[in-house]
C-alpha cells in the first residue's frame, strides 16, 4: 500500500525530499499547505496545495490555485527516468478577451519553464498541457458575464535534490497565472489575467 509523507520507515532519500519540500520559500502571496497525497501513483508521495488568496469556507482562491505532488519510487519507473517525479497543476480565471489570445497557452507554458530555470530547478522528461476554457451562461445564468479559465498540468523528473527549487518554480507559475507580476524582470508577463465576474 502506498505510503504518504507521514508513513513509517520512509526511505532516507524520500525523508530528505520531504524536508526540502516543506521548507520551500514560496512567494508571500501564495498560501501553502501540505495536503494528503494521492494514492496509487507511487509508493511514496508528498503533496502541497497553494492558493494565491486564502481559501474561504473550503472554496479555492478566486485568483489562482494549484497542487504540487512529489512522487518517489526507488525502482525508477522507466517512464520517469529517475526515482522522483513531479506532478502539478495551476489554474486561474482570465479576462475573456485574454482567453481568446491564440498564443496564451504557449506563453503560459513558458512561464513554468522560465520559473524553474530561474530557480535552478534541473529536470528532464517534462510533459504537460495548457488548457483554455471559455464559458457563457444560459437560462438562469444568462445574466452572468462570459468567463474564461486557464489551467496548466505538468510533470517532470528532477535531476537534482533541490526539491525546494521545484516547489518555488511551481509557486511562481500559480502567482503569474493569477495576474501577479513576476519576481524577476527576466520573465515575460501578459496583461492582468484576473477575471472580473458579475
Amino acid at each position: 500500500m502506498p505510503e504518504s509523507a507521514s508513513g513509517p520507515l520512509l526511505p532516507l532519500a524520500f525523508r530528505d525530499a520531504i524536508d526540502a519540500v516543506r521548507h520551500a520559500a514560496a512567494r508571500p502571496e501564495l498560501e501553502l499547505a501540505e495536503i494528503p497525497a494521492p494514492t496509487g501513483l507511487a509508493p511514496h508521495a508528498i503533496a502541497m496545495a497553494g492558493d494565491v488568496r486564502p481559501a474561504l469556507h473550503g472554496v479555492d482562491s478566486v485568483l489562482g490555485t494549484g497542487r504540487f505532488v512529489l512522487l518517489y519510487d526507488m525502482e525508477e519507473p522507466e517512464a520517469w527516468g529517475g526515482q522522483f517525479r513531479v506532478v502539478c497543476f495551476a489554474q486561474a480565471p482570465l479576462e475573456t478577451d485574454i482567453g481568446l489570445d491564440p498564443f496564451l497557452a504557449e506563453v503560459a507554458w513558458s512561464w513554468l519553464v522560465d520559473a524553474l530555470e530561474l530557480r535552478g530547478a534541473h529536470y528532464h522528461s517534462a510533459s504537460g498541457t495548457a488548457t483554455k476554457v471559455l464559458s457563457t451562461g444560459f437560462g438562469e445564468l444568462a445574466g452572468q458575464s462570459d468567463g474564461a479559465q486557464l489551467e496548466i498540468r505538468a510533470s517532470w523528473t528532477p535531476t537534482d535534490t533541490d526539491f525546494a527549487a521545484h516547489v518555488e518554480g511551481w509557486s511562481e507559475l500559480v502567482c503569474q497565472l493569477a495576474g501577479l507580476p513576476p519576481t524577476t524582470d527576466a520573465v515575460s508577463l501578459l496583461p492582468d489575467l484576473r477575471a472580473t465576474r458579475d
